[in-house]
């Protein structure tokens, strides 16, 4: 099992890397790595292969990209909520969980809705509570990046590297043994 600190640090590094980019991007996916490459090997080389992308293009052509995957395409909108239960009353309750869970902890979301894939990273790296940890990631991360994944064409797709390596890293971080329901959901829908 990855040591708690090491584990919150890659999540906030994930979260970095699935923000709008900055000119800090490949600064970033190479931390990264370093810290998958102790932990997760086939998650770095997944990994290195978004880092490859990073250096053939300039950062207007990273932009682009970035917009057209998680903006224009709806089945890649990076919304955790929006993944697990569409645009319904469902995902304003999921809402509404993310924010008292986010307050119970004295986390700021930020300028994102607090679904967004790395506003619950960044929660899930600044957390303490394993528990809680561990259920946002199997209940709603795992599942998000799965429907995420499964629409995206990764031949295409740099960005299906990034993701892939963030889905390998959380699989093998969840040990369900120890995780349980908090907060009872809807099934399509839960946190």
């Amino acid at each position: 099992m990855i040591a708690p600190a090491t584990h919150q640090a890659i999540c906030r590094q994930f979260a970095t890397l699935l923000s709008y980019p900055t000119g800090d991007v490949p600064q970033s996916t190479a931390a990264c790595a370093a810290l998958l490459r102790e932990v997760r090997p086939e998650a770095a080389a997944s990994l290195d292969r978004f880092a490859d992308f990073l250096k053939e293009h300039a950062a207007t052509r990273i932009e682009e990209v970035y917009t057209a995957t998680f903006d224009l395409q709806p089945v890649c909108y990076p919304y955790v909520g929006y993944q697990l239960c569409g645009e319904s009353q469902q995902r304003g309750m999921f809402l509404i969980k993310l924010q008292q869970l986010y307050r119970q902890h004295d986390f700021a979301a930020g300028v994102e809705l607090p679904d967004h894939l790395s506003t619950v990273l960044r929660f899930v790296g600044h957390v303490s509570d394993p528990i809680c940890r561990q259920e946002i990631i199997q209940d709603a991360l795992r599942p998000a990046l799965d429907n995420i994944l499964k629409d995206l064409d990764a031949e295409d797709q740099p960005y299906a590297d990034l993701l892939k390596a963030l889905q390998s890293f959380l699989t093998e971080t969840v040990d369900t043994k120890t995780v349980r329901l908090r907060v009872a959901q809807p099934k399509e829908c839960s946190l």
